[in-house]
């Protein structure tokens, strides 16, 4: 893992890429306070360095309910993850009070786009217990687990999905349902029936352990589509027809899960930005139609407490 990395990379890429090389413990009241999962939800990535205090300051992601530390990798936690880990336990205990005061639930996001876990055999199993255990030694609130394993999922055996599955169950033994929040943030594409993802990818997965994931924060960019309101909310045409919100839903995915996720500026991803005020006109439309799960950015202090208030705009109060 490297410092400051985006979130994603291209999907098509990889594929072209592929084509030529054809124990429990009891609750604490900390624990009992994040028991409230965040619905609609709004969350905001943090990987850039901010400060010595780590955490972005509680005026600057006014707007979000969740701040995700990224990332915690296989190799232990990296950049705002190890920051904070780092930070004296006093300091942590202030800095978590802060955020809980204002109604924002703190997590740490898992892999990112330089992790993968699958391709290089991590056991699934001890991998998520690790990882719950950093999130219980760090009184945190949760975990988003933000797989980006393209050659694993791409290669089509199931053993993307197979290893996704059972991470996520492990997580849930030690990080309860309604005590922990967890999520996952995978590339829109793998949530459409699309011949490249023989095995099923993310809808597979949420066949298997959908019931355990609080919600997806789905990566709407990177992929030369979803640019405007109709590609992200109901035709997503291009080369993953089948990958828009609406068109997600069809696909057996609850609606209430899929919260839209996108970057905080044109540097934070290959393509797919939106203007603030482009996003919030797709946020009005989407909710008119039923839709109200929330909105993800990648990453502060691209975005801040004035992106969000624009994104949410008339649509939510």
């Amino acid at each position: 893992m490297f410092s400051f990395t985006r979130m994603i990379v291209s999907v098509s890429a990889a594929l072209a890429l592929a084509s030529v090389n054809s124990v429990l413990a009891a609750p604490t009241n900390l624990e009992a306070r994040a028991a409230k999962v965040p619905s609609p939800a709004f969350v905001i990535y943090t990987d850039k360095f901010v400060s010595a205090d780590v955490l972005p300051p509680v005026d600057k992601v006014k707007g979000y309910n969740v701040v995700a530390l990224s990332f915690l990798t296989l190799k232990g936690p990296q950049d705002q993850a190890g920051a904070y880990a780092k930070l004296p336990a006093a300091k942590k205990t202030s800095l978590k009070a802060a955020y809980e005061k204002a109604g924002i639930k703190l997590i740490v996001s898992a892999f990112g786009e330089t992790d993968t876990p699958t391709t290089s055999k991590a056991d699934p199993v001890g991998t998520g217990n690790t990882m719950a255990k950093f999130v219980k030694d760090q009184k945190l609130d949760g975990i988003d687990v933000d797989y980006e394993d393209l050659a694993a999922m791409n290669k089509g055996d199931g053993a993307a999905e197979k290893w996704v599955t059972t991470f996520t169950q492990t997580l849930r033994k030690t990080l309860p349902k309604g005590q922990f929040i967890l999520t996952h943030a995978p590339l829109a594409p793998w949530l459409s029936h699309n011949k490249q993802f023989a095995a099923g990818a993310y809808l597979t997965i949420n066949k298997n352990v959908g019931a355990e994931i609080d919600w997806y924060n789905i990566q709407f960019y990177n992929q030369g589509l979803y640019t405007n309101c109709e590609g992200l909310l109901t035709k997503s045409g291009g080369a993953f027809p089948g990958s828009s919100v609406f068109e997600i839903q069809k696909n057996g995915v609850d609606l209430k899960k899929l919260v839209i996720g996108k970057p905080g500026s044109a540097a934070d991803a290959t393509n797919g930005f939106m203007p603030a005020a482009t996003l919030a006109t797709c946020v009005k439309q989407a909710k008119a139609k039923g839709w109200n799960a929330g909105l993800m950015v990648f990453e502060f202090p691209d975005a801040d407490a004035a992106f969000i208030k624009t994104a949410k705009g008339s649509a939510f109060h």
